[in-house]
């Protein structure tokens, strides 16, 4: 636990120097949603219907923005190293990247849902799942990123390559977050999906860190 916790005060600390890049991807966030209903129009009734999945798929790539920065940075200064040989695993090197990795993208996120959904136009009654959705599943997004960002770290402007081979990973993720949040619009029974997206996420807390490890050793070597 001191181990874990260095590494992500490190990490953050590293975030917050750079607080312009992760500035851009609240940003991001934020101007993508505000602007889907100017390229939708006004129609209030086919903003509420597609609500739930564009903040999701918008709340996905936001996150795929500060890939880059989770592992390229050590890579080319040599921190990497130091980090992996004080570290007591490998994996657990990787569950705090993704830990601070989700601090400063998926948790900044599920904050700003409630503004979301009001720009969305979506109903009163989603504005808690939406929240709710995003605190469950975005562990996951940050999780199965960072096994995409030690893929590439050593490729210069690796972060593209990163998000093209993070995306398809995240699709359950995307399709069980935004049916969460539409069948509770819609009255039904949204716990089976909630519970869905739970289980993705537990699995990934469970796989990612030893997938990540395997990762960096396949580029290291």
């Amino acid at each position: 636990m001191t181990f874990l916790r260095a590494v992500v005060e490190r990490e953050l600390r590293l975030y917050l120097r750079g607080v312009v890049d992760l500035i851009g991807v609240w940003m991001f966030f934020g101007i993508a949603i505000a602007m889907l209903p100017l390229s939708i129009g006004p129609d209030p009734e086919i903003l509420r219907r597609i609500a739930p999945g564009a903040a999701w798929a918008i709340a996905l790539l936001a996150s795929m923005l500060s890939l880059e920065r989770v592992f390229a940075p050590d890579q080319r200064d040599g921190s990497l190293d130091l980090l992996l040989l004080h570290a007591p695993s490998a994996p657990l090197l990787i569950l705090a990247k993704s830990l601070a990795h989700w601090l400063v993208t998926g948790l900044p996120f599920v904050v700003l849902a409630p503004l979301a959904a009001i720009a969305l136009g979506m109903d009163v009654q989603g504005v808690w799942p939406l929240a709710g959705a995003l605190l469950i599943g975005t562990p996951a997004l940050s999780l199965i990123g960072t096994v995409g960002s030690a893929l590439t770290a050593p490729v210069r402007r690796g972060g593209i390559l990163a998000a093209l081979i993070v995306l398809p990973q995240t699709i359950p993720v995307l399709i069980f977050g935004t049916a969460a949040v539409s069948e509770t619009l819609k009255g039904r029974d949204s716990g089976p999906y909630f519970s869905v997206l739970g289980a993705f996420t537990l699995a990934a807390v469970a796989l990612a860190p030893y997938a990540g490890s395997a990762a960096l050793r396949a580029v290291r070597n």
